[in-house]
């Protein structure tokens, strides 16, 4: 895809399916590109504004982020209630684009609840613990201190990760409703005594996939109660 790029971080495949899921037509990205990448946010953007021009009415957005919570452990799936956006920039900074909705987009529920409870129900039909919680977003690429980590707790988040946030801001202001899950790969900086590394990462998402990948099934039978007749894109 022009503008895209192909993915730079191990484990992400950077295709894009175009398919069918439970009735409903559906776009897979597999894998993002990230801000720290250092190419700016066009690639972060362009997916999101592939989605709107496609009409597409909701987005998904998934990650592996740390937890901070001290009732999150790793391989636990928590629900993104909101979030804290850490990153010192923006996306929507810069010249106005109408595509992305008015020049200052309310942004007073970007994960859309009434999906956040149609997530819940399928946690609980699972048998998974419904956790829930605030997802804060930093640039890394280096994972926190401990003293971030004692900061962003401090400021209410549950989950630390490096993306999301961007595209979650992007897709509200242009009109999709939004969810979002976070795979608890890690216990952050200083609340685990091993050090972090990438490859711990991979491992405990590979690990979650099986249980990511049946909440979202169940999330994608149940799209059609929520998607409006003409606009069956998601």
């Amino acid at each position: 895809m022009p503008g895209l790029g192909g993915a730079a971080v191990h484990g992400h495949a950077g295709q894009v399916l175009w398919a069918e899921c439970g009735g409903v037509e559906t776009l897979v990205f597999q894998g993002r590109r990230h801000y720290y990448e250092g190419d700016g946010w066009t690639p972060v953007a362009l997916p999101v504004f592939l989605l709107r021009q496609l009409g597409a009415e909701l987005l998904v957005l998934t990650n592996a982020a740390g937890g901070l919570h001290a009732d999150l452990d790793a391989s636990d799936l928590m629900i993104i209630t909101d979030h804290l956006n850490l990153m010192g920039d923006h996306p929507l900074i810069g010249p106005h684009d109408p595509a992305w909705g008015p020049r200052f987009p309310d942004m007073s529920q970007v994960y859309c609840p009434k999906l956040g409870q149609r997530l819940g129900r399928i946690f609980e039909a699972l048998h998974l613990p419904v956790r829930r919680g605030v997802y804060a977003a930093v640039t890394g690429p280096t994972y926190e201190t401990p003293a971030e980590v004692r900061l962003l707790r401090s400021l209410g988040a549950d989950a630390v990760g490096m993306s999301t946030v961007p595209e979650a801001l992007l897709a509200r202001a242009a009109g999709l409703r939004v969810a979002g899950l976070s795979c608890i790969a890690n216990r952050a900086a200083g609340l685990q005594p091993q050090a972090l590394t990438h490859a711990d990462v991979l491992q405990a998402a590979r690990a979650m996939l099986p249980k990511l990948r049946a909440v979202l099934e169940h999330f994608w039978k149940e799209l059609p109660h929520e998607l409006g007749p003409t606009h069956p894109a998601a």
